[in-house]
């Protein structure tokens, strides 16, 4: 009745007029450009909806920053003023915040990010420190070697006996023999000269680590990689010979005085972080005995470090084999035949740089996990003093991992529980019933900083932006700065990302998992099955909604 014909393509046309009118205009068939609208927009929606149902929420503010390239080579060099001077600190740690670090810029880069080098600092003032921390490392490998001898055989048992040669499996917490009085009095004097020692070498402010971290701008580049190995094969073959003699006291250092430092601290530089440097020596000296142990399972870590890192360092595995037999016999490694050429020399420069750590920090000493941390650091920085002090300025917040009361290692463990318990009541309720509410499920993860549970590379990304954060927090870099990524530099990146790892599992926690042990094993098990990116994103998503609650709730 409505109908008043029909036309050529037998849709019937509404309305009169001779199919003039609204319905006959709408009832067209649709144009090429329409069909192409209609079918873009689809796919658009279909993308969304996917994204949205695949992390189970739609994508953060932070991971639109997130998808950028890392800082580039020539991003790098365009940060610098003619005298070698970093222009614009707070940029350089946005961009790294936010997308990490070029492979082939790591090496000048990370001493920045670690410390090492001060950010407003020239590059003739860098160089001038490096010469000085490099002297201070070699100091410590001097009073290492001068301990060994003045140890009355005890301490010397390991060069003649090899690694392991009790059968110990490594582990540092084992029975001790009761140590002569002499023995215990002989190291004690040692911890007290070397304090004496390291503090008067740095009375410029320049050469105080922790308080006014500045050092030598590393030239980058294949040749000048072979030439800092070079420099490093120099002063390890010096080892064996240049200075057994020399007439430096035997000395422990339990960190570089900091009153220095605290002299020439700049407005921005916070201090946040409690280091060896500002604590006094300890009430409970280390005994020979501590040292011998130190040493046997330094030996035993280093020997046993895998090789993941050699596609990461071509320079360093294109060493010949009797370069790196002759390294190895500077720092009186043992039991290394099974190994090549490259690994022989990755396990000395382990065995060099944490024996002189253990006389940096007695009071941490060593424990295993050490060599987890360091191995990434002298894959990528090729002159032995600056990994030294860039592994430094990283134990300065991961020294606390390995605190044998592990005070530092229930800190974290109650944050990751405080963000899952405020993140997720139901997860965190599971947990309760499970008695696993102190999360000590992830342990491993907050001791070696997620090193077991990423792939080498992805390490290294996690690493950088934590280093990042920790860097603007210790410039004292305001909130200010962050406003449009949103989330502020915090000192627990790590403990952030560590939860969202286990929020990331929820539903198969709380639907399969009726033990704590199930929950560790599935935790031990991400390792290789984390995407890194999106990690650091869910973290600092947690960091925009939780950071203010979690500091409060302490």
């Amino acid at each position: 009745m409505f109908a008043s014909g029909s036309s050529s393509t037998g849709i019937y046309q509404f309305g009169g007029g001779g199919g003039s009118g609204f319905w006959s205009a709408v009832l067209q068939p649709p144009s090429k450009a329409a069909l192409a609208f209609t079918a873009v927009a689809g796919l658009a929606l279909f993308a969304a909806i996917y994204y949205t149902t695949a992390s189970g929420r739609l994508k953060s503010p932070w991971s639109r920053w997130r998808r950028k390239s890392a800082l580039t080579h020539q991003q790098w060099r365009s940060l610098f003023t003619p005298d070698g001077r970093l222009h614009d600190g707070v940029n350089f740690l946005k961009k790294v915040r936010s997308s990490g670090v070029d492979p082939s810029i790591r090496e000048e880069v990370w001493p920045f990010l670690l410390g090492v080098y001060d950010l407003n600092s020239s590059k003739e003032e860098r160089e001038v420190v490096s010469a000085e921390k490099k002297k201070e490392y070699e100091k410590l490998r001097r009073q290492w070697r001068k301990l060994q001898k003045q140890s009355n055989g005890s301490f010397k048992l390991n060069e003649t006996g090899g690694t392991g040669q009790t059968g110990d499996s490594g582990s540092l917490i084992q029975g001790k023999r009761t140590c002569s009085s002499e023995d215990v009095v002989s190291v004690s004097e040692d911890v007290v000269s070397v304090k004496e020692s390291i503090s008067k070498e740095e009375g410029s402010p320049d050469a105080e680590f922790s308080d006014d971290p500045s050092s030598e701008l590393l030239e980058g580049g294949d040749g000048g990689s072979r030439r800092n190995l070079g420099t490093d094969v120099s002063a390890l073959n010096s080892e064996s010979s240049d200075s057994d003699s020399s007439e430096d006291p035997v000395v422990i250092q339990g960190s570089p005085s900091s009153e220095t430092g605290e002299k020439n601290d700049s407005d921005m530089h916070k201090k946040e972080n409690v280091s060896p440097s500002s604590t006094k020596v300890q009430s409970k000296l280390p005994t020979t005995e501590d040292f011998s142990t130190w040493q046997r399972i330094i030996r035993l870590d280093a020997v046993r470090a895998n090789a993941e890192w050699i596609p990461y360092s071509p320079s360093q595995a294109a060493l010949s084999d009797a370069e790196a037999r002759h390294l190895a016999e500077a720092v009186g490694l043992k039991d290394y035949d099974h190994l090549e050429a490259c690994r022989i020399l990755h396990a000395a420069r382990l065995t060099a740089i944490l024996e002189a750590y253990v006389l940096y920090d007695p009071e941490i000493g060593y424990c295993q996990g050490m060599s987890d941390l360091l191995s990434p650091i002298i894959t990528i920085i090729t002159e032995d003093h600056v990994a030294f002090w860039c592994f430094v300025g990283f134990m300065n917040k991961a020294r606390h991992n390995f605190r044998l009361d592990e005070v530092g290692i229930r800190r974290q463990l109650n944050i990751v529980s405080k963000i899952i318990k405020f993140k997720d009541c139901h997860l965190y309720r599971h947990l309760e019933m499970l008695q696993a509410e102190d999360c000590f499920f992830v342990y491993r993860m907050v001791v070696v900083l997620f090193r077991r549970e990423l792939s080498f590379e992805q390490t290294l990304c996690l690493w950088e932006v934590m280093w990042a954060d920790q860097a603007a927090i210790r410039y004292g870099i305001g909130k200010s700065a962050w406003i449009k990524i949103r989330a502020p530099p915090t000192d627990d990146l790590l403990l952030y990302a560590i939860a969202a790892s286990v929020l990331q599992r929820r539903k198969l926690i709380i639907e399969k998992y009726s033990s704590m042990d199930e929950i560790l094993r599935e935790c031990n098990g991400m390792a290789g099955h984390l995407d890194v990116w999106r990690l650091l994103d869910d973290a600092h998503e947690l960091v925009v909604t939780l950071h203010n609650k979690i500091k409060t709730s302490f």
